[in-house]
C-alpha cells in the first residue's frame, strides 16, 4: 500500500519562487491583518506581496518567528536591527 499523506501541500503554478523584501506594513480591522510586503531601492520600491489573515493565525506567526529568530541568534550571534529604507518614499497606485 503506497504511503499517502491526505494533507499534502501543493505550490500553486502562479508562485514562481521568492521575493526579497526589506520593507514592511501591517494594518488590522477587528476580523484580519493585513501584511504588505516591499523591496525598496530609493527613490522608488515595488510590493512584492501581500498577505491577509485571521488574527489567530497572525498570532501563530509571529511565535513562529520569535522562536525562529530566538535560534537563529543563539547560532550565529545577535541581530542588531537595521534602519528602514525609504522613509521618503511615497505611495501611488
Amino acid at each position: 500500500m503506497p504511503n499517502e499523506n491526505p494533507n499534502e501541500v501543493k505550490i500553486a503554478d502562479n508562485i514562481p519562487g521568492a521575493e526579497y523584501t526589506n520593507m514592511m506594513q501591517v494594518g488590522h480591522t477587528k476580523e484580519e491583518f493585513n501584511i504588505v510586503y516591499f523591496n525598496v531601492m530609493p527613490p522608488s520600491g515595488k510590493v512584492v506581496g501581500k498577505i491577509i489573515t485571521t488574527p489567530g493565525h497572525f498570532k501563530r506567526m509571529i511565535a513562529a518567528m520569535q522562536d525562529n529568530l530566538q535560534k537563529y541568534e543563539a547560532q550565529f550571534g545577535k541581530i542588531e536591527e537595521a534602519e528602514a529604507p525609504g522613509k521618503e518614499l511615497g505611495f501611488r497606485s
